[in-house]
């Protein structure tokens, strides 16, 4: 009887977990809006415009005066008013990383065209990575606690400064009641939120996610924190040709600000609410290097892992990829490391595949960065036209890929791959497919 009942509870539990592998493997997940505000734009549309003509959203700092750094340049969102995006008060007693995420949140909901009310509110989240957070309200705090004693700090000191404040307050804006979280992972941060969201709706425990990523580290400290481990290039007197990937003259990379915000969902839902679906995600591969606190595992090991789970988990193999968004800091261990990972996963096919880094144009926007890599895989899904690296005007030998120097490029692309990696050996990989009804 015993051995009976055994059988019984393991033959549910057996079809149980069945069901549910089949139940994930079937759910399609789409992308139906992107907001976004970087240096090259405040929209997608400008982003775009200026991306396809290779433009620079590079230019010196105005947000405060760099006169004493040996950085003198950076990447700002030109003209940002936050009052535009929410009241007054609300802007007061907010980062600017937090205002720049409500504001890409507003546009993403805007552009997907999804209602949120009490019958789906629960069910829609949010997920918005950042790998520093308030850097700027806790230096400016920090200075009143010095100059007038810790009785004049801000009583917002704390919802300022805090990673995961841009998530709860684009929560709170939207009225978005599922899952609500942060990740923080260096420069993977905004491409594990959208790889984190994709898991959610997949799993079921939600239907839609508002994703990416928010940073501004634009300020004194958060400068001085780069220019000591000799990280950002110093061109002052060219600060539109200072972010250089794969270039022999990289000398580091241009930190810059921004915010981008994707809304995902199940394919299902976007179908029943008539939504312009932009593209498919499908998957996400995520590693670790275990190697060192700022540099990458020189053979690209941690790289080539995540690339690899990526393409695997989506039944892919290398050669069906039809661009890549390089991480491409450019800085001379991350793109040479780069290169040789790409070579390692792809093999022959490596020297096929065109790669750019579109971060030649619009600087690092750190914890944003994977966010807006990923909705400009999105873009070049949608138009065909491939994005080039610019500055590229003296090839590393060690870099010796199809880069697509300079100029844009007209190509089909159905399948697209974003790479981002981040210190402390964080490694995430996105892959976007033309969708197609099935």
């Amino acid at each position: 009887m015993q051995e009976r009942s055994n059988y019984v509870i393991n033959s549910i539990v057996f079809i149980t977990f069945y069901c549910f592998i089949m139940s994930y493997e079937s759910t399609r997940i789409v992308v139906t809006g992107i907001g976004t505000l970087n240096p090259l734009g405040s929209d997608m549309p400008t982003t775009w415009e200026g991306l396809i003509a290779g433009k620079s959203g590079i230019d010196y700092v105005t947000l405060f005066d760099p006169s004493e750094l040996d950085t003198k340049f950076g990447g700002e969102v030109k003209d940002f008013e936050a009052t535009d995006h929410m009241n007054r008060k609300e802007a007061r007693h907010m980062d600017r990383f937090a205002q720049l995420a409500i504001a890409a949140a507003r546009q993403a909901l805007e552009h997907s065209g999804i209602k949120i009310d009490s019958d789906n509110q629960n069910d829609i989240g949010t997920i918005i990575g950042s790998a520093i957070g308030g850097l700027t309200s806790l230096f400016t705090q920090m200075k009143v606690f010095l100059e007038k004693g810790p009785s004049r700090v801000s009583p917002f000191l704390t919802p300022m400064m805090i990673a995961d404040i841009a998530a709860a307050q684009v929560s709170i804006a939207l009225g978005l009641k599922g899952p609500n979280l942060c990740t923080t992972t260096a420069c993977s941060s905004g491409s594990d939120a959208i790889g984190a969201a994709y898991e959610f709706i997949k799993r079921g425990d939600a239907i839609a996610m508002f994703a990416g990523g928010s940073e501004s580290i634009m300020s004194p400290m958060g400068f001085t924190a780069f220019i000591a481990l000799k990280a950002l290039s110093t061109r002052n007197d060219e600060p539109q040709q200072a972010s250089r990937p794969f270039d022999i003259e990289r000398d580091g990379f241009v930190i810059s600000e921004g915010s981008t915000i994707l809304v995902l969902e199940n394919l299902d839902h976007a179908r029943k609410r008539g939504a312009d679906i932009l593209a498919e995600i499908i998957s996400y591969g995520a590693s670790a290097d275990a190697f060192h606190v700022t540099q990458p595992v020189e053979d690209g090991n941690g790289a080539v892992r995540s690339m690899q789970i990526a393409i695997d988990k989506a039944r892919l193999c290398p050669a069906e990829i039809d661009y890549i968004n390089a991480h491409g800091t450019s800085t001379p261990l991350n793109d040479k490391t780069e290169t040789i990972a790409i070579k390692t996963v792809f093999g022959d096919d490596a020297y096929k595949v065109p790669i750019s880094s579109t971060k030649s144009m619009t600087g690092h926007l750190i914890g944003g960065a994977g966010a807006i890599e990923a909705s400009i895989c999105i873009k070049v899904i949608q138009n065909g036209i491939i994005p080039p690296t610019i500055n590229l005007t003296h090839p590393d030998p060690e870099c010796d890929l199809d880069f697509v120097p300079n100029i844009a490029r007209h190509a089909p692309v159905k399948i697209a791959l974003s790479n981002s990696f981040g210190f402390g050996g964080h490694n995430s990989t996105l892959i976007f497919k033309k969708y197609e009804e099935e």
